[in-house]
């Protein structure tokens, strides 16, 4: 596992544009709730926080189906953080317009753009945009490969059955730095962990349940993979929910309706059993839920960066339908408290 540098661990946020409620809990309007990502990015941003990463979904328990054109209005209001999707559903999008949308935010926000391309969870996308889900992973393997190319940013010749024909094609705008950092998001499979370090790219690891120390044989896989292609070792980054208040109990009851609510829908569609707040209660604190006050959070945050050897922590602050108040409340916590006390802790 390699030693952590303090100096290069980057803290992050990630959102996936759920709708947002008004604090007497009443459901706000999708392009209000994209007026509240912005005003997210806009205090990340001033507080220091390294990153802020939005999803992209098509239904209406999410707010943002073009994270691009969000990303693109928090680069003309930010200074300096990180403008990432979180992810990007590559399968079901082209690749040739991904580049040229994240080049120009590139553009935007003086070089602060970045890739996060993964699968996602959720298939809404595929008989939108025309695609059959029985070419699923041939679609991302495809145009995960395709995007690597693009992002060399010189001619592409390529051929592929789901993308087009390019012979030494030229592909614009060219970003002034040269290139756009990509990661990509793996929730578990070994063949993903490998294929990440096959392309050089980063590697994103989405932990959502147990204890994070679990996913420490992928980073191990990860680096071994790397070394067996004699290529440099990249920086890890983990991605996990969590919400933060002044005490662990507000904390706690804050976010345990909408976890109910977000993952009760998302068990019906899917048949698993209802949400129970046992289950919920054990994953705080146990598992890779980093809900409760700053302290207990940099805490969790801590052991899961050195448990899994990471060199970046994206804590996903939206989970559900929750008011934009205690959402920014979040953010004032994590990056004025809880990021401190994590550099703290990993210093000893």
């Amino acid at each position: 596992m390699n030693a952590i540098d303090l100096k290069t661990i980057k803290f992050g946020l990630d959102t996936f544009g759920d709708v947002t409620h008004d604090d007497n809990g009443v459901p706000e309007t999708a392009a209000k709730s994209i007026r509240n990502i912005i005003e997210q990015g806009v205090l990340a941003d001033n507080l220091g926080i390294n990153g802020i990463n939005i999803g992209e979904h098509h239904r209406d328990d999410y707010a943002v189906s073009s994270p691009t054109t969000v990303l693109a209005g928090l680069a003309t209001v930010t200074k300096n953080i990180t403008l990432g999707s979180g992810v990007v559903v590559l399968s079901s999008d082209d690749p040739i317009r991904i580049y040229q949308q994240f080049a120009t935010i590139d553009a935007l926000s003086n070089g602060r753009a970045e890739i996060t391309a993964g699968r996602g969870s959720f298939t809404e996308s595929f008989p939108l945009f025309g695609y059959e889900l029985a070419d699923y992973a041939d679609l991302f393997e495809e145009k995960l490969e395709m995007l690597v190319e693009l992002l060399k940013e010189g001619p592409v010749t390529w051929t592929g059955k789901h993308t087009p024909t390019l012979r030494n094609q030229e592909v614009y705008p060219k970003t002034e730095r040269g290139s756009i950092p990509l990661r990509v998001g793996v929730g578990g499979s070994p063949e993903s962990v490998i294929r990440a370090a096959r392309l050089d790219a980063n590697l994103a690891l989405a932990i959502i349940g147990g204890d994070p120390a679990r996913f420490a044989p992928y980073a191990k896989l990860y680096y071994d993979a790397l070394d067996q292609l004699h290529k440099p070792h990249r920086p890890i980054s983990i991605h996990s929910p969590g919400h933060i208040a002044d005490t662990d109990e507000q904390a706690i009851e804050e976010m345990w309706p909408a976890y109910e609510a977000a993952f009760g829908r998302i068990g019906r569609e899917r048949g698993w059993p209802p949400v129970q707040k046992g289950n919920y209660l054990h994953e705080v604190e146990h598992g890779s839920l980093y809900v409760g006050s700053a302290e207990t959070v940099a805490k969790k945050i801590a052991y899961a960066i050195e448990s899994v050897g990471a060199h970046r922590f994206d804590l996903k602050y939206a989970n559900g339908p929750m008011s934009h108040s205690k959402l920014m409340k979040s953010i004032e916590l994590y990056g004025t408290k809880v990021i401190p006390v994590v550099r703290d802790l990993l210093s000893n």
